[in-house]
């Protein structure tokens, strides 16, 4: 009876591993990436949008190399991510690599605060610190899985080269260096 006891609970880890792992989120891979409009709150002081600026981030960078976060949570693995893109995008500013955060949740106020809060104190330079408007989950046609913690579509032109959706709490440093070691798929 304890080891029919311990294969359910086996199999139970497997599959909560294996629909963790099929998790997806927005575009996928060769998939085109829309336009949409966006709040800039904070973060990328050099690319000429005012903070509180509303524009299309996806149109102002066309057809750059770009790595774009859905996030429903700031919080310290965020920041990590983020610091590491920052510095991705100073390393690579020859070939326009940029980058920008959207911070999903019911609050755009809080969001706002969030953002801030983020940019501030982890010294985002390059960055863009963003609130869709359509805040609570993305606009539709991006389809971001209300599972996913966080979404990060790396493209160029347009299309996407690389999607990582990350299940809530699995954020983690080999995670992190996974996504900015995609970012070589949209470099020339």
């Amino acid at each position: 009876m304890k080891f029919a006891g311990f294969l359910s609970i086996a199999a139970l880890l497997a599959a909560s591993t294996l629909s963790a792992a099929d998790l997806k989120s927005g575009p996928q891979e060769g998939e085109s990436v829309g336009a949409f409009n966006v709040e800039k709150v904070a973060g990328a002081v050099n690319d000429n949008v005012e903070s509180g600026k509303h524009l299309c981030y996806r149109c102002k960078l066309g057809n750059q190399p770009v790595v774009m976060v859905w996030a429903r949570k700031s919080d310290s693995g965020l920041a990590d991510l983020v610091k590491q893109l920052d510095k991705k995008v100073t390393e690579n500013s020859d070939q326009k690599l940029s980058s920008f955060v959207n911070l999903l949740g019911d609050d755009a106020d809080k969001l706002k605060t969030e953002a801030k809060q983020l940019a501030e104190k982890n010294k985002v330079e390059n960055v863009a610190i963003v609130v869709p408007e359509d805040h609570k989950n993305g606009p539709e046609d991006y389809k971001i899985n209300p599972e996913a913690e966080l979404t990060v579509l790396i493209y160029r032109e347009g299309k996407v080269a690389a999607s990582h959706a990350v299940a809530p709490g699995k954020l983690d440093k080999k995670t992190i260096e996974s996504i900015v070691s995609d970012t070589s798929k949209i470099m020339k």
